[in-house]
């Protein structure tokens, strides 16, 4: 059977002060919808299991979250980390977790705060990687074609040869510079890596053991009834590209999906500028805002009676529980210090 993983343990902090600690962007209708973006991660995955397969790692202080607007997730699939340490533990753990219930299961891993505009073509590539786990023993990711050179994100070197609707992966490259993401785009044989995986779990778990045999034998003590309050913070702390994706792609292992669906990481307040609604002078607004003169900005003052701008060029303006922000959209890479 087919099972879903969500990460969800991350906190936002580039999108405060609307995301916080506490209540972080992944649990908030931050596009204005009617639904989080974790509720939203669930529709977009719905049509390939029931929501008993469904499964999301995360901190304990969003677990009473997590049942309010997941409730038909089982207890049991809400997999609580003590602390967090990176990726790797996260989706061991959850595959370990899953390799219990299910042994033949083929498995999807997802981030919670992504956005698509176009989910039939996103479902598509999923389905595609799915068949391909169950019959192959590669690891698979969902690649992002390319709509312009973008420095923000993780980028995936594809080989010229493709089976069955995807293709070998040559290597993944980091988040490049601008002169680096222009010739990478022109050369149309890179996508975004957009931190989506498929595989079945026997060839997860080969990988693992291969690659990063001590989170393995944490994992083997987790199931077999050690606590895991104890044992996890033993992991080591480290992501599933650097642990396992980057060395298994040396040894010919990794395959790539690529496709075209509109996606977007909402890691910031101008990713989520760039995919809203916006006026004439393009202000993206949330809230009961009166504009005069304003343009490029984006507006989030939920909760708020009453709120008039006036005159501001490229500027953020947030609002959440008594925190206000108003920051240039240029200089929004400082939102994390301000927040301290």
């Amino acid at each position: 059977m087919n099972h879903i993983v969500i990460m969800a343990g991350g906190v936002g902090s580039r999108f405060w002060p609307v995301s916080t600690p506490e209540y972080p962007k992944q649990f908030i209708d931050i596009l204005g919808c009617g639904k989080s973006l974790i509720q939203l991660t669930v529709e977009r995955f719905a049509p390939f299991c029931a929501k008993e397969n469904f499964w999301v790692v995360t901190n304990e202080r969003y677990r009473d979250i997590i049942r309010e607007q997941l409730p038909g997730i089982p207890e049991t699939h809400i997999l609580c980390e003590p602390v967090g340490r990176n990726t790797a533990p996260c989706i061991a753990l959850a595959c370990w977790k899953i390799k219990e219930e299910d042994p033949q299961a083929n498995i999807a891993v997802t981030p919670s705060d992504a956005f698509v505009t176009d989910s039939e073509a996103f479902r598509g590539g999923v389905s595609d990687a799915l068949d391909f786990a169950a019959r192959h023993d590669n690891l698979l990711t969902i690649g992002i074609t390319p709509t312009r050179p973008e420095t923000g994100y993780g980028y995936i070197h594809m080989k010229s040869t493709a089976r069955e609707g995807v293709t070998s992966v040559d290597s993944f490259r980091e988040k490049p510079s601008a002169e680096v993401a222009m010739q990478y785009f022109k050369d149309g044989g890179y996508l975004w890596n957009a931190g989506i995986f498929v595989w079945n779990v026997a060839a997860i778990e080969k990988a693992i053991r291969e690659y990063k045999p001590g989170i393995a034998a944490k994992m083997d003590e987790i199931v077999a009834g050690g606590s895991l309050d104890e044992i996890f913070p033993e992991c080591e702390k480290i992501s599933i590209d650097y642990a396992v994706m980057e060395p298994a792609a040396a040894a010919g292992l990794v395959c790539t999906r690529p496709v075209e669906c509109g996606w977007t990481d909402l890691g910031n307040w101008t990713s989520l500028w760039e995919k809203r609604e916006k006026d004439e002078q393009g202000n993206c607004v949330s809230g009961n805002v009166t504009l005069s003169e304003d343009s490029g900005c984006v507006i989030s003052v939920e909760g708020l009676e009453k709120v008039v701008v006036q005159g501001l060029s490229g500027y953020i303006v947030a609002y959440r529980d008594g925190r206000l922000l108003i920051c240039r959209r240029e200089d929004e890479q400082r939102i994390r210090d301000f927040a301290k």
